[in-house]
């Protein structure tokens, strides 16, 4: 298999959809030529990322070119086999946590790099708190532990916005690497108004940021 790719490297990814193109998942270049391959793709769209050159036709000579977009919408579920539930809530991680808030410390507004970012209970786990995208924040180590085991209330500290569940879609473009301004805007569409992910995303593709690029480690 002969690989060209419009990119740099050939570990960008590609976003799946189902046919009504609702997010399901991020996957590799190889992933999405098995789903060509097995006649799964419904459409594509966005821009081409990795022109794949496979065998030849022993009836024709004709070599097989597989066109991978950066947005790929196919018939059926995600690779866990399962319909996205409504009410989603996703597995909570700090990768994830420190990219819903944008890797700033919800106390003190600093940005900082994942490495020196913490987990916060806003209610500490020793006074009934809940380990729960509502009840966490990233917080610098400084101010994680200028806090302590207390509410904010209680070591006089302020959170400069309010923690919130991501949704499904949310949480696809959290999950991304090196998420392209088409892939963004794509899933611009499937996230709230009100969501404060939407307003960041907004203004990224509002700047001509062609591509999101990961400072967060």
């Amino acid at each position: 298999m002969l690989l060209e790719t419009q990119h740099a490297n050939f570990s960008q990814q590609v976003l799946r959809t189902d046919v009504a193109g609702m997010p399901l998942e991020w996957i590799d270049y190889r992933d999405a030529v098995r789903l060509y391959h097995n006649e799964q793709v419904a459409y594509a769209c966005g821009s081409m990322l990795y022109l794949v050159h496979g065998g030849y036709s022993a009836m024709t000579g004709e070599r097989s070119v597989v066109e991978v977009n950066s947005i790929i919408a196919t018939a059926g579920k995600s690779r866990g086999g399962h319909a996205v539930p409504h009410r989603y809530v996703p597995p909570l991680n700090n990768k994830t946590l420190f990219r819903r808030d944008g890797n700033l410390c919800l106390y003190c507004g600093a940005h900082f790099l994942s490495r020196d970012l913490t987990r916060d209970h806003i209610r500490p786990l020793s006074q009934g708190g809940t380990d729960s995208w509502q009840n966490v924040v990233t917080a610098c180590r400084r101010c994680n532990n200028h806090k302590g085991g207390h509410t904010p209330e209680q070591a006089g500290v302020q959170l400069i916005a309010v923690p919130f569940t991501p949704t499904y879609a949310e949480y696809i473009y959290l999950k991304g690497r090196r998420v392209l301004a088409d892939q963004m805007e794509f899933l611009l569409a499937h996230i709230s108004r009100s969501s404060p992910l939407h307003e960041r995303l907004t203004l990224t593709l509002r700047d001509g940021i062609g591509r999101h690029r990961d400072q967060h480690s």
